[in-house]
Formats: structure tokens, sequence, C-alpha cells
């Protein structure tokens, strides 16, 4: 986003800066200074009104709830488990949480 930011003022600086000798060079009687520093404002303003723009395009995020569940405390244990085999029992580690 940066980059596109940073070209479109670059543009807009070299555009601005090659009408101004066009504009000088037609007129011989008069000082246009005025007009190209009115111009040259004129490109930056839209310049930064553009890049605001595309910059703050950007996702708009939410405040979700303030307070968010812990999560489950989880440990492991060994277990008696049933063997479906021959009625029986083994050992098993299993998960437990709270």
């Amino acid at each position: 986003m940066k980059r596109v930011i940073s070209s479109l003022l670059i543009a807009t600086a070299l555009v601005g800066s090659a009408i101004q000798p066009a504009a000088a060079r037609d007129h011989h009687h008069h000082d246009n200074t005025g007009r190209a520093i009115a111009g040259g404002v004129a490109a930056g303003v839209v310049g930064g009104l553009i890049g605001g723009a595309i910059a703050n395009s950007g996702p708009r995020y939410v405040d979700g709830p303030r307070y968010v569940e812990p999560a489950p405390r989880c440990w492991y244990e060994d277990r008696d488990v049933r063997n479906r085999y021959d009625g029986g029992y083994h050992t098993e580690t299993v998960r437990v949480c709270e």
C-alpha cells in the first residue's frame, strides 16, 4: 500500500514539473509563477486526498466482548480402562480437562 501511495505522489510531482515549463514557454510577457505554485499545491492536495482514501480503505475492526472465558485446564492421567476383548482392564493415559 505504501508503494502505491509513493508512486502516486511521485507521478503527481513529475506531471506538475513537466506541465510548468510548457506553460512558461507559451507566455512570454507574463510571469506565471503564481499559477505554477497554485497548480503544484492543488496537485499535492488532490494526491493527498487520493492517497489518504487508499490508505484508509483497509478492514475495520470492531471491539469484541471484553471478557474471554479462559481455556479449560487439562492434564494427562493414567486410568484403568475396560478391555473390549476379554472383559479385563488395562491402563491407558487419558487427557482430563476441568
